[in-house]
């Protein structure tokens, strides 16, 4: 009987069989973890001998090769802007939640040029969290070699893959008309290439909100940041310092209206009361912190998410949404919570 080997020679699958006394077609069957599918039965005491013997041997089985012999990686792809953000901690959670019992490990890609990545690692499916304007033809061409993607944008149609869709602008006016009922000093955090008279949709939101009611937009109450946490902390500092600061503010992201409110505390300020203050994205550590955020975005977003990109990953081996494209459509709803509570015209906060 084969003896662990000390040569530092890489243990293979028929070391474990000799070592356990049994066919490689056995200790293959029982280290996929596919015991309990239908296929050949293995006792339990045979299963733990070949546990044993691997163990023993320190043999791992070589995930290259299982992928050639499978079609699968077992891993999904989670390409997130920003790692920082809520909203991909939020992704990242469920998909993490989902993936587990499946045997499925999501690995995290923390760069916005997923396009080259892609082209040289293959995963189950791929989830993209933003597409800019020259990335898109890339999606068909990945799509047509087999990649399977969720992809997650506005604009894009489902062409050899699914697009998961919610559109901001109509829950971005939602938030900014809550803070309206109680407050015309409402200030804006936004990232400083969103704004402009052509900036993007969640800051024309404000704008128009604004104009609507008669309320000149002040361009002090505007805080512009780099997109960072730290840079949106030090801009929601700067307003609520000011003499006349704004009584509410409206932050065009989640994560910017988590340091909104880490700013105001820090000042000294009670957040509900002397300043309200509303997100963008309906994120789960928006739910969950003290006080906790009042924000616009859509329903069970994220566990829908991980559903369909793990039924992705999961379908028949060598298939992807090219032959069934979707788009999981989104509606948005306003959650009234402790950072921004309901008012009325009587107890609006000039």
């Amino acid at each position: 009987m084969a003896k662990a080997s000390t040569t530092g020679v890489r243990p293979t699958i028929r070391m474990v069989a000799e070592l356990a006394g049994v066919s490689t077609a056995t200790v293959s069957y029982v280290l996929s973890g596919r015991r309990g599918d239908s296929g050949p039965g293995v006792s339990d005491p045979t299963a733990e001998k070949v546990k044993a013997a691997a163990e023993r041997l320190g043999y791992r089985p070589n995930p290259a090769a299982r992928a050639i012999r499978t079609g699968r990686t077992n891993t999904v792809i989670l390409s997130l802007t920003m790692l920082s953000d809520p909203w991909s901690l939020s992704v990242i959670e469920a998909v993490q939640k989902a993936a587990g019992p499946l045997g499925i490990t999501p690995m995290i890609l923390g760069d916005a040029d997923w396009v080259k990545v892609l082209g040289t690692h293959n995963a189950d499916a791929v989830f993209v969290d933003a597409v800019r304007p020259d990335q898109r033809g890339a999606l068909r061409k990945l799509a047509e070699h087999g990649t399977t993607m969720v992809v997650f944008d506005e604009e894009v149609s489902a062409d050899g893959f699914d697009v998961i869709r919610s559109i901001a602008g109509p829950g971005c006016r939602m938030a900014v008309d809550h803070l309206l009922h109680g407050h015309r000093r409402i200030a804006c955090l936004t990232p400083a290439t969103a704004a402009g008279t052509s900036g993007g949709t969640r800051y024309r939101a404000y704008a128009e909100a604004l104009e609507q009611a008669g309320i000149p937009e002040r361009e002090d109450y505007v805080g512009l940041f780099d997109g960072t946490s730290a840079g949106a902390y030090a801009a929601a500092t700067r307003v609520l310092s000011m003499a006349d600061r704004p009584t509410a503010i409206y932050a065009t992201t989640d994560y910017a209206a988590v340091s909104a409110i880490n700013a105001a505390q820090r000042l000294g300020l009670s957040v509900g009361t002397d300043v309200d203050i509303i997100g963008v994205g309906n994120t789960v550590e928006g739910e969950r912190m003290s006080p906790s955020l009042s924000t616009v975005g859509p329903v069970d977003f994220f566990d829908k998410l991980a559903r369909l990109l793990l039924r992705r990953a999961t379908g028949p081996a060598g298939t992807s949404a090219a032959e069934d494209p979707g788009v999981l459509d989104f509606p948005w709803h306003l959650f009234v919570r402790e950072s921004a509570p309901h008012r009325s015209a009587a107890t609006r906060l000039y």
